[in-house]
């Protein structure tokens, strides 16, 4: 019998490549976006059921579920995929930015998550993949609303596998290292002072080094395959660090004192 994953934010990136790599691997996918009916990318595949949904709405997310179930059965896997990144000036923030920064990487990742246990317990078992970051375990300069989200994510996640456990419910997180996707493109949202040079010349030296890196960035197929791993593979892990330079970064992190580490990303932002 076909496993069956649904997954979020499926509209480019991380999310888009994951369905296809679980519909090439002969899975029922369903793939959930704000606005399924502009994307035409799944329609030649067959087993690929695309709905709506908003991780910002409890309706919309049980709504989902239903049609899913009504589908396929059951969910065997669920994988919260869906966010996007605020980064900048923390001083130039407004409480509206950091709540919806939080409102769709926290918040609706718990939705997401609390519809999934509830599912999964009822029927045995399953596993929950939370897509988070390298970011959720190490920080770089300007992304501190990004990098609580995922923090967040982090903790959440390693506190509930303790509770989940008796029920056959596993959680995952896998954590992407630099990533060519739209969260530098139109899922980012900058922020700077108006009418205030005074951050302009850190700005630009972060720009330099951040596009340098950015060179070196996976393609959303190499992430796509470790959510495809940390859904099979059979093990108890809870982290899986993927694509470059998101296992060495960590192991870094692990192994440098706080002074080393912080001289380390200073020197490579040139701030």
């Amino acid at each position: 019998m076909k496993k069956t994953v649904l997954i979020t934010g499926t509209s480019s990136g991380i999310g888009k490549a994951a369905v296809f790599e679980f519909a090439e691997k002969g899975w029922n996918v369903v793939a959930t976006q704000r606005s399924p009916d502009v994307d035409r990318s799944f329609d030649h595949l067959e087993n690929v059921l695309l709905v709506k949904l908003d991780v910002t709405d409890t309706n919309s997310i049980s709504e989902a579920f239903d049609r899913s179930v009504k589908a396929f059965g059951k969910l065997d896997v669920v994988v919260n995929n869906a966010g996007y990144g605020v980064d900048g000036v923390f001083e130039a923030m407004s409480d509206e930015v950091i709540e919806q920064q939080f409102n769709t990487n926290v918040f609706g990742l718990m939705r997401v998550t609390r519809a999934a246990i509830r599912h999964m317990r009822a029927v045995g078992g399953g596993i929950i993949i939370q897509v988070s970051s390298m970011g959720g375990k190490v920080t770089f300069p300007l992304y501190s609303i990004y990098h609580s989200s995922k923090f967040a994510v982090e903790g959440f996640t390693e506190s509930l596998h303790y509770e989940l456990s008796p029920f056959n419910i596993r959680l995952k997180l896998v954590e992407p290292g630099l990533t060519a996707t739209e969260f530098t493109g139109r899922s980012r949202k900058f922020v700077k002072p108006d009418n205030d040079a005074a951050y302009d010349l850190y700005l630009e030296k972060f720009r330099v080094a951040a596009e340098k890196a950015m060179k070196g960035a996976e393609k959303p197929e190499v992430i796509a395959r470790g959510i495809f791993k940390a859904a099979t593979d059979g093990r108890d892990t809870l982290r899986y660090p993927v694509g470059a330079p998101a296992p060495m970064i960590l192991w870094l992190r692990k192994l440098l004192s706080d002074r080393l580490f912080f001289s380390m990303v200073k020197t490579t932002y040139k701030v």
